[in-house]
């Protein structure tokens, strides 16, 4: 799919989300999603993706795949530069702060990311970047 049509598609989801308190576009391929909110590390806007996520406890788990395409998504690249975000779960917003899985981690992380969803397998042998995993813990 197109990237134009994937920004269109995903705007609607949002919009669908946020409409509804997520009873609309909570779920999707059998797993939970949530949307995350960043700002984008050049124009300083506001910018909202949904993102299918595991949680582990209160940190919440999203993977930066882009459906395999050889460069990481926007939202990814905002959080580098600002890792304070927003995420929005059932429609209950939170405050979050982001990180990257080390090696160990991903390592871990990667067999429970595919047991849930197992395109991310197809992603990765698309791509040459390793697909990073990352942890949007509670902001303090």
């Amino acid at each position: 799919m197109r990237d134009a049509t994937v920004r269109r598609l995903s705007r609607l989801h949002a919009a669908l989300y946020r409409a509804t308190r997520g009873r609309v576009g909570r779920r999707l391929v059998a797993s939970d999603m949530l949307l995350l909110t960043t700002r984008g590390r050049i124009s300083g806007r506001l910018h909202t993706v949904p993102l299918l996520y595991l949680a582990d406890g209160e940190t919440l788990v999203v993977v930066a795949s882009w459906g395999g395409r050889d460069y990481h998504p926007h939202w990814y690249l905002n959080l580098l530069a600002q890792p304070a975000a927003t995420a929005n779960v059932a429609g209950s917003s939170r405050p979050v702060v982001a990180r990257t899985a080390d090696a160990a981690e991903r390592s871990t992380w990667w067999e429970r990311v595919q047991k849930a969803y197992p395109g991310y397998r197809t992603y990765q042998r698309r791509t040459r970047r390793e697909i990073p995993i990352v942890f949007l813990e509670p902001a303090t």
